[in-house]
């Protein structure tokens, strides 16, 4: 029985090495691995911080890149709208300046239209005249050849000279 029941002199010993052991470990051990677990945990609870942070961070970096992205269609939409405008203006005085010139290329024609009309027109009465003073011509000499026809004539121009 003695294995079972330990005699006093193997607790003694026992309990004086345990507190030797504990107060070295106290002395020498348990402050070093406490400060150990504690700066542990100081730079776990850190980095935990920093990582909330860094996740703050990235969220105000997301909303910051996505108002950019906004304001980019924004000027995108404005600078497309304004491009199209001035497309549409571009367009429009071509149209107007092209209704210009041939309105102008058409009054022209007609002038041009009318000058010769009045070229003509003037041709054609000089020509009349001429033909008029020829036949007018062909007939006097035809109706003008005896003398007492001419005398007649002579007179009768002379009566209407004195009432004019």
């Amino acid at each position: 029985m003695e294995l079972i029941t330990p005699g006093f002199g193997l607790i003694f010993w026992q309990t004086v090495t345990f507190l030797a052991v504990v107060f070295i470990l106290g002395k020498y051990a348990w402050k070093p691995i406490l400060n150990a677990l504690k700066e542990r945990e100081d730079s776990i609870e850190d980095a935990l911080n920093a990582a909330e942070k860094a996740k703050q961070e990235m969220a105000e970096l997301k909303a910051e890149n996505e108002k950019l992205l906004d304001q980019a269609r924004l000027e995108r939409d404005k600078i497309l709208k304004d491009a199209t405008a001035a497309a549409n203006k571009m367009k429009d005085e071509a149209r107007e300046e092209a209704g210009k010139i041939s309105a102008k290329m058409l009054e022209d024609a007609k002038n041009a239209i009318n000058n010769e009309k009045k070229a003509a027109l003037s041709e054609i009465k000089s020509e009349v005249a001429v033909l008029s003073i020829q036949i007018a011509e062909k007939l006097l000499r035809k109706n003008l050849e005896d003398d007492n026809t001419q005398k007649s004539l002579v007179n009768e121009f002379i009566k209407d000279l004195n009432n004019n």
